[in-house]
């Protein structure tokens, strides 16, 4: 069956776009930059509201910002800190924000928040500027960056709110989540969904009460009592997050999901989970044992670099497993992380 005109690959516009490119300079991803231009001039006929295009146009100049922003500190990994804005520097919570930013960018994090007030100021104030990444937000209301990341260049404001949580959870490598309004659950939520879903990679969440407080514990047993007894989420769910009112035990429960741990990627039907040490034959025997539910094929096994990671030079070096992942079981493979990062 012929494709229709307007579908059917245009040989000429290809070849216009590549001189476009060239004469530009070049550079990284260049066939990837060809189908976003040609997918940028298909607007022209296929979207005719201004508006609707306006937000194709902001979101790209938002994310090509961000990721330029971010792209000198890609090794150092990070933690976003969420929590009110409306929270007193007299507030407990207050405090303990700041406590765990300086006390997490000891460990040798970065602290990314919303850079307004509150719980993500304490943030930036523990962590010190140095090692501070603001995302702010516009609002219908003046909101200006807290005055510890305002004039940095680590500063990005945002006029969406879902390119700044692309942006939050796309640089994260935890998340902090202080007792906070709709947007502290909003994110939280988001997290999880992402996690639980795959559609993101795998990372410490962890949920901090003040000394004594039940804010995240009423907030967990509001999960238990109709989320997981209405059966709507998966008990395996549960360990996608841990609550702590304690900022050592916060800052511990994070670094040791890197203890051995590095990252994961697929590989065609494989996941490939990298790590700094490499298990013995009956450890990873013991795995396959124990997590056959969620194993869909090969099961784990050593394997060396694979042909799709060559490029990623700085990590070639890492021992690694892969298995046939089930895809859906991501509440039981944390589990797994949890036994490797045990080893």
């Amino acid at each position: 069956m012929k494709k229709s005109k307007s579908k059917a690959a245009d040989p000429k516009l290809k070849l216009q776009i590549a001189e476009l490119i060239k004469a530009k300079g070049g550079g990284a991803n260049e066939a990837e930059v060809a189908d976003i231009i040609e997918n940028a001039l298909k607007l022209l006929t296929d979207v005719n509201d201004s508006g609707d295009v306006r937000v194709i146009q902001t979101t790209i100049r938002e994310l090509r910002y961000a990721f330029r922003l971010f792209a000198p500190y890609a090794e150092k990994r990070k933690v976003t800190i969420f929590g009110s804005a409306r929270t007193q520097p007299s507030k407990p919570e207050y405090q303990q924000a700041a406590e765990f930013g300086e006390k997490i960018s000891a460990a040798g994090f970065m602290v990314i928040t919303g850079a307004g007030g509150g719980i993500m100021q304490a943030g930036h104030e523990g962590a010190g500027l140095e090692n501070s990444f603001g995302a702010n937000i516009r609002l219908p209301w003046e909101q200006s960056a807290n005055p510890v990341i305002a004039k940095d260049k680590k500063l990005v404001t945002f006029r969406y709110f879902f390119t700044r949580k692309l942006t939050f959870i796309r640089h994260s490598d935890a998340i902090a989540l202080f007792p906070g309004g709709f947007g502290t659950m909003d994110e939280g939520y988001e997290a999880l969904t992402l996690m639980q879903t795959g559609k993101s990679q795998l990372m410490p969440l962890v949920l901090v009460d003040k000394p004594g407080g039940t804010f995240w514990k009423t907030w967990d047993k509001h999960i238990r009592e109709h989320l997981l007894r209405d059966k709507l989420i998966s008990p395996e769910d549960l360990n996608l997050y841990h609550i702590t009112d304690n900022t050592d035990e916060a800052v511990r429960f994070i670094t040791r999901f890197y203890r051995n741990f590095h990252s994961t990627r697929w590989v065609k039907d494989e996941l490939v989970i990298r790590l700094k040490h490499a298990p013995s034959p009956s450890a990873i025997a013991a795995m396959n044992e124990d997590f056959a539910d969620i194993i869909s094929g090969e099961p784990i096994h050593l394997i060396p670099p694979t042909p799709e990671e060559q490029a990623d030079t700085q990590h070639l070096d890492l021992p690694r497993i892969a298995f046939g992942f089930n895809r859906k079981g991501n509440g039981r493979l944390r589990q797994l992380i949890d036994v490797l990062n045990g080893l």
